[in-house]
């Protein structure tokens, strides 16, 4: 990533956006515009863990084929488990499922981006296109919550990678584990990007009626332009609101996510989103500051010198500000909110926005006590 190292000081300096986009041009790295059509990433770095890294260059010798296209790619994965857990403090769920590995929905933000890096792939592109389906998930999932001392508690659902994202209309997964959780009187907490979760009001709203859903809907912009090349194949933020409408008239608690909140470009937008988002139907709402760690710094770097060079400064400037002077702090407590003076005027408005709409004055804590636990006959049933 030192190409993008070195543009991002150039950006800084006297050449600025000019000059630094053109060290990345020159570099190698990056990725022809047709060839990465309807994606965010502009580059597909090779993953930390590899040790080569790969840069276009013309040697000379006119030998250089034309690449195709990025298309989307799904391998089967066969995890052995499927619950994931976490002793995080500053998150609200232990448990998550995760029915995808990489996500189509392409947010050149998306803090699960270093992930695809344990697969021997890039956290750019690959992370994008080269997706991994787990179609034995509802399976695993029953055997699991049948393990003798299972205590059920509120499994998160979207917290990596969006599990209804454009391959669930083919593959159905998230579909098949909130059948099975249904079944099991199990709790569940969705968060999502993609208008597809309404296919599924049937099973979340007979859940919600008894305890057990709740959906949060993410909303980044209400600039459909900017959506498009930041986040391009998630629904439009209008969908997304209709999402949340649909939801909250079908008896299922909607909530909205403001995130994350990217200063200097999306900041601004947050009143506007809450206001939206309450008048479509939310009653909770949350909010992350934009997280940069590992490989998606450079990537979303590279990013806003593509399409918004005459921001860099100022939004690096910003993002900086809230992590003591670097792209990313880690530290519990403060790697969603950030930290200083930015970051506390974010609070407040929000703090402010909600309490004058009246959202998070109650917040639904889902039920636990419907769990049922696996039968003998079913016990017997998984042995086969």
């Amino acid at each position: 990533m030192e190409p993008i190292m070195r543009a991002d000081i150039a950006a800084f300096g006297a050449g600025r956006a000019e000059m630094a986009n053109a060290m990345i041009e020159q570099s190698g790295m990056r990725v022809r515009p047709d060839r990465n059509r309807g994606r965010s990433a502009g580059i597909n770095p090779s993953g930390r863990f590899e040790p080569v890294s790969r840069h276009v260059f013309d040697d000379g010798w006119s030998s250089l084929e034309e690449l195709p296209p990025f298309k989307t790619e799904v391998q089967v994965e066969k995890p052995r488990t499927i619950i994931t857990r976490n002793e995080s403090p500053d998150i609200s769920f232990d448990r998550s499922i995760n029915p995808y590995r990489g996500c189509e929905h392409g947010c050149v933000y998306c803090f699960a981006r270093p992930t695809h890096s344990f697969m021997g792939l890039s956290p750019g592109l690959d992370f994008e296109s080269k997706l991994f389906a787990k179609p034995d998930a509802a399976r695993l999932l029953d055997k699991e919550l049948s393990k003798d001392g299972y205590q059920p508690r509120t499994i998160a659902i979207g917290t990596n990678t969006d599990p209804y994202q454009p391959i669930e209309k083919q593959y159905r997964i998230m579909r098949e584990i909130l059948e099975v959780l249904e079944a099991r009187g199990h709790p569940v907490g969705i968060v999502t990007k993609s208008a597809l979760v309404v296919r599924d009001i049937d099973i979340l709203s007979r859940m919600a009626e008894r305890g057990l859903a709740k959906v949060a809907l993410s909303v980044t912009t209400l600039d459909r332009m900017l959506a498009r090349t930041m986040e391009p194949r998630a629904s439009t933020p209008t969908k997304r609101l209709e999402a949340i409408r649909q939801l909250s008239e079908a008896g299922i608690p909607a909530s909205v996510m403001v995130a994350p909140i990217i200063p200097g470009l999306t900041d601004q937008e947050m009143e506007r989103i809450l206001d939206s988002a309450h008048h479509a139907g939310a009653r909770e709402a949350g909010y992350v500051v934009l997280r940069l760690p590992l490989e998606v710094s450079p990537i979303f770097k590279d990013w806003l010198l593509r399409h918004y060079p005459d921001r860099y400064r100022h939004v690096m400037s910003l993002i900086r500000s809230m992590r003591d002077g670097k792209d990313y702090d880690s530290e519990w407590g403060k790697r969603m909110k950030g930290a200083g003076p930015y970051a506390w005027q974010i609070g407040r408005r929000f703090e402010i926005t909600a309490k004058r709409l009246g959202l998070n004055a109650e917040r639904r804590t889902l039920r636990t006590d419907q769990f049922v636990a696996a039968g003998k006959d079913q016990e017997q049933l998984m042995l086969l």
